[in-house]
């Protein structure tokens, strides 16, 4: 099993927090979680990390607004202006580390800042994994009602009011056992915080279709695509992964019964498993006849 440490380095107009492992392995990968409350690099992806930082040199950002990485001065953005800070957050990262190109897996909200990677400069990544990701338009279907107590929590802000919106995220909360408690506790305190509460209400959305990335655009993805979605998804419905598989050239598309919004967490063999195989297959496999 391999590992990681934590790091907070100057990225441009804040310092970001961010966990790194497999130092030296020829390819990276970046992960980036998505915006759920009390989100952050080491809540998404430890379990990752640890298994992949033996083949792969990963690295996992708080995304700026969450976490541990330092907030900018200004912090009155359109939805629009966030998702550009993380794009330039993670080219500073990868500036810092000396990386020229790196793969990117990204995580609902992650996955939409991926896909905006790749729009901003996409001569820096090669290879995209998509996981229960937003981004694609689902026929002028507004939010889900998971979404929408989601965004709104804090007019209810009790810890059994978030309990319940974190087991919303998975479609069957025992197969974390012992650990659901720990990551209820550990979010709960996090968004819980001053500045975090202030913060939040301005990390979403305001208009419809603010995530969907253009059709347009998406059909000029050059990038080999991974979209990998649990078919019980409530927070971001597997559909949203159907529209973009419709437009990107070279894409293709798992889905995974039994599983909700947390693929890394509730089938994390099976996504260990496709990533590997995915980013680790470097050349074509010559097949015989």
């Amino acid at each position: 099993m391999g590992s990681y440490v934590t790091k907070k380095v100057n990225t441009g107009s804040f310092n970001s927090f961010y966990c790194e492992g497999g130092v030296g392995n020829d390819q990276t990968i970046i992960f980036l979680h998505g915006s759920g409350p009390g989100a952050n690099s080491e809540s998404n992806w430890s379990r990752v990390l640890d298994q992949l930082s033996e083949k792969y040199h990963v690295i996992a950002p708080d995304m700026v607004g969450f976490g541990n990485t330092d907030l900018p001065d200004d912090t009155n953005l359109t939805f629009w202006q966030w998702t550009t800070a993380r794009v330039q957050q993670i080219l500073e990262i990868m500036d810092y580390n000396n990386i020229k190109t790196a793969n990117l897996v990204g995580n609902s909200m992650g996955g939409v800042v991926t896909l905006n990677a790749l729009l901003y400069d996409s001569g820096r990544f090669d290879k995209v994994v998509l996981m229960g990701s937003g981004g694609g338009a689902r026929n002028n279907a507004g939010p889900t009602p998971e979404i929408v107590r989601m965004s709104n929590f804090f007019k209810d802000p009790t810890i059994q009011a978030f309990r319940n919106l974190i087991s919303w995220f998975m479609y069957d909360e025992s197969v974390v056992e012992e650990q659901f408690e720990n990551i209820v506790k550990t979010r709960y305190e996090i968004i819980m915080k001053p500045e975090v509460r202030e913060l939040y209400p301005k990390l979403f959305p305001t208009m419809p279709h603010e995530l969907t990335i253009p059709p347009s655009a998406l059909r000029r993805i050059k990038q080999p695509t991974l979209l990998i979605h649990g078919y019980e998804d409530q927070f971001v419905p597997h559909e949203s992964s159907l529209a973009v598989l419709e437009h990107i050239p070279n894409a293709e598309l798992v889905l995974l019964k039994q599983c909700g919004h947390w693929v890394q967490i509730e089938k994390f063999d099976r996504f260990i498993q496709l990533v590997d195989q995915f980013i680790g297959q470097t050349e074509a496999v010559q097949l015989t006849k």
